[in-house]
C-alpha cells in the first residue's frame, strides 16, 4: 500500500459522526468519491470554499480548433509534473483498509488522479477516467501518459519551467501563448490525442458506469466523499441507492445536490471523517 500523505486528523465532532456510524455498520458499502477526497493531496477541488471560478475547455472546442488542442496539451504538460507528484491522503488510505477489511466493496471516483489505486484500493471504477493513460482518437491506440510527456519535451523543450503556477483538479494549468507549441502525434498512425478522461461535453462511456451500477448493485450502503453531486453520473448514483432505499451517508464540506437524499449528512473534511469511519466501522 502506498505511503499516504501526512496530515493532521481529528474526528470530526457532533451527532453526524455517531448517525453515520450508525448508518453503515453492518453493511457492504459502496463508495462515491470526487474531489474533495484528493485536496489533502494538494489536488484542489473545482467547487470548494475558495475553489476560483473556471471555464474548462470542452471535448467540441478540443476537437474543433489545433489552437484549443495546443493550448490544453501545453496546460496539461505542465500540470502533469504536479498531477504525477501527488500521493494518497489519510482518506483515501482509510478506504483502502476499510476494503481490506471487507466492508467497502469497491470505489466509483469521480477523479482522474489515481490515487484510490496507488493508495491500495483493488475494486475502483475511474467513472471519468484516468490522467495517466492517452488515446488516439483517430485508432483507438492506448499510450501511457509519461511517454507522452516526453514527446511533448522533446518537440518543445522550452515547455518545461519551474514557473509557480495554479494546479486545477483535472490536471491542467491556464497556458496562453502556445503558437509555437508543437502537439504530440499517435506514433501508430499520426492522429489526434487526448487524455483519457471525460472532458466536459462528453458523456460517461456506457461500459463504464454499468461497471460502476453493477458496484451499486452489489452493496447495501452507499457512503459519498468530497462530491458536490453537480455531476451528472454522480447524481445518477445516488438515484440507484435511494430507489433502493439504501442507507446514504454524505461527506462533504458544504451543500451538495443529495443532501436531501442523504440518511445522514457530515459537514466535515474527508480525510478525518474517513479515517473516523475506518475505527468506528472496523472489527
Amino acid at each position: 500500500m502506498a505511503n499516504a500523505e501526512p496530515i493532521s486528523v481529528e474526528a470530526p465532532a457532533g451527532d453526524s459522526l455517531d448517525a453515520a456510524v450508525d448508518a453503515l455498520r453492518d453493511h457492504t458499502i459502496a463508495v462515491l468519491t470526487g474531489a474533495g477526497v484528493s485536496t489533502d493531496s494538494g489536488i484542489p477541488d473545482y467547487r470548494g470554499a475558495g475553489a476560483p471560478v473556471r471555464a474548462p475547455m470542452t471535448f467540441q472546442h478540443f476537437l474543433a480548433d489545433v489552437d484549443y488542442r495546443k493550448r490544453y496539451w501545453a496546460g496539461s504538460h505542465l500540470g502533469w509534473k504536479r498531477f504525477s507528484a501527488a500521493r494518497p491522503n489519510a482518506g483515501h488510505a482509510a478506504l483502502a483498509e476499510l476494503e481490506l477489511a471487507g466492508i467497502v466493496d469497491g470505489i466509483i471516483t469521480q477523479n482522474v488522479d489515481g490515487l484510490h489505486l496507488r493508495a491500495g484500493s483493488q475494486r475502483v471504477v475511474d467513472l471519468h477516467g484516468t490522467m495517466d493513460r492517452v488515446r488516439c482518437l483517430d485508432c483507438g491506440q492506448f499510450f501511457a501518459r509519461q511517454g507522452v510527456a516526453d514527446q511533448i519535451t522533446a518537440a518543445n523543450p522550452w515547455i518545461d519551467t519551474d514557473e509557480a503556477f495554479d494546479l486545477s483538479p483535472d490536471g491542467d494549468v491556464e497556458v496562453h501563448d502556445v503558437d509555437s507549441f508543437v502537439l504530440p502525434h499517435c506514433s501508430v498512425c499520426g492522429g489526434v490525442l487526448k487524455p483519457d478522461v471525460v472532458f466536459f461535453g462528453e458523456f460517461v462511456p456506457k461500459e463504464k458506469f454499468a461497471e460502476a451500477s453493477a458496484l451499486m448493485q452489489s452493496a447495501d450502503a452507499l457512503l459519498i466523499a468530497g462530491s458536490s453531486l453537480i455531476v451528472n453520473s454522480g447524481i445518477r448514483l445516488l438515484e440507484q441507492a435511494n430507489r433502493r432505499k439504501l442507507p446514504i451517508v454524505i461527506v462533504n464540506r458544504g451543500v451538495t445536490k443529495g443532501d436531501n437524499r442523504a440518511t445522514v449528512k457530515v459537514d466535515a473534511g474527508t480525510s478525518e471523517t474517513l479515517q473516523a469511519l475506518l475505527l468506528r466501522l472496523s472489527p
